[in-house]
């Protein structure tokens, strides 16, 4: 577990980043993802059952960042990569034509990272992805982020990820995203938990 400790008036709990049982706290999670992500109802209903899906793969953990009263107000998962899941099928084309699809081959993916707008800036979202990757026994992390210069893509690019492959059109997807891989571990800042 690691604790990230409050500040100020604003965010006064401290944070703590530990293990999270995703399944039975999907509706928590994803109250923080509508939030961070701006997402309809409509839209939560069906990443409820593809979160429910994604967990039963082998190797999917997630974390959660929780509050000392148990509030969620972070979380990430991924797993192991593999060719047949939905996600690399969309993606791996435009890999393989910058010549980067073997990105897809020994990796762990971070499926979702998202911190709620109140908590944001506060190193959660590092501690998150950090710590969810020092555990995995891939060689190289990869994801996948709205393209745009957003403080998500700044955080990702501050942790070692370069964009491996940019405008990638998901099905259903109002904008264009970018593909983006680091090797583990992951490159840490200086002074942050």
């Amino acid at each position: 577990m690691l604790r990230i400790p409050g500040h100020g008036h604003r965010n006064p709990d401290d944070i703590v980043i530990g293990p999270l049982d995703l399944p039975a706290r999907v509706d928590e999670a994803l109250a923080v993802q509508a939030v961070a992500f701006g997402l309809g109802a409509d839209e939560v209903a069906v990443r409820r059952q593809i979160v429910l899906r994604h967990m039963t793969h082998p190797g999917a953990r997630a974390l959660g960042a929780t509050t000392a009263d148990g509030r969620l107000v972070g979380f990430v998962y991924g797993m192991p990569n593999d060719r047949t899941h939905w996600w690399s099928t969309v993606v791996e084309p435009y890999l393989h034509a910058q010549g980067r699809d073997f990105w897809l081959d020994h990796s762990f993916v971070i499926t979702e990272l998202h911190v709620h707008p109140r908590y944001q800036n506060r190193g959660i979202g590092r501690a998150l992805i950090t710590t969810i990757t020092d555990a995995a026994a891939e060689p190289r992390s990869i994801l996948s982020a709205i393209d745009t210069d957003s403080p998500a893509r700044g955080l990702y690019h501050s942790l070692g990820y370069e964009d491996l492959a940019r405008q990638v059109l998901f099905p259903s997807a109002p904008k264009p995203y970018a593909v983006m891989g680091a090797p583990l571990p992951l490159r840490r800042r200086q002074g942050r938990p």
